[in-house]
């Protein structure tokens, strides 16, 4: 009797520490993508780091905005100087929470769709922002995947009357992290 109740209370303990872990990654990979009836524009870097907490749901991610890589070195450059003022706005953050944690089996293999919100900063500019995003446990492992909409115009990012039929006024943004245990 007294094997089977320390049993029980080491595995609920056990259980209880899954639950509550954290998750962490410096590789987050972060691409946008845009096309304008004479230009696609698209980037991506792979350095963005993030931190998840699996009980509370709280989720934080930033990533360098010199840290994205696109085709041209042109491209990169007026991207970097005209349009997001890298030097005067380094990164962007994202400070938000998933909305159902507990649809998450943390301890299982699958796949979950939930809600992420909170506030995303661009250029200096934070709006609070709701995406579906999608994680997988597969054998210990946690996935993120979340793809979404930012207009321009909402994060002050001006462009010039010259070139703004070759720029979308929207961005898709598309987020992928492997997460470790945070030890």
């Amino acid at each position: 009797m007294r094997f089977g109740i320390l049993l029980l209370l080491t595995l609920s303990l056990l259980s209880t520490d899954l639950v509550a872990q954290k998750w962490f990654t410096r590789d987050g990979k972060i691409s946008f993508f845009s096309e304008a009836p004479l230009e696609k524009i698209e980037a991506e870097n792979s350095s963005g780091t993030s931190v998840l907490d699996a009980e509370s749901g709280r989720i934080e991610f930033a990533v360098l905005i010199k840290g994205f890589q696109f085709e041209s070195a042109l491209m990169q450059e007026h991207f970097n100087e005209n349009y997001m003022d890298s030097d005067k706005f380094p990164k962007s953050t994202f400070k938000g929470y998933i909305e159902d944690p507990e649809t998450i089996l943390w301890d299982q293999d699958g796949e979950y769709e939930v809600s992420v919100k909170g506030d995303l900063t661009i250029h200096g500019v934070t709006k609070e922002v709701s995406v579906p995003a999608s994680f997988s446990m597969k054998e210990g492992s946690l996935s993120g995947n979340c793809t979404f909409v930012v207009a321009v115009a909402d994060y002050d990012i001006k462009i010039p009357k010259l070139v703004r039929e070759n720029i979308a006024k929207e961005v898709e943004i598309s987020v992928q992290s492997d997460y470790k245990i945070f030890q």
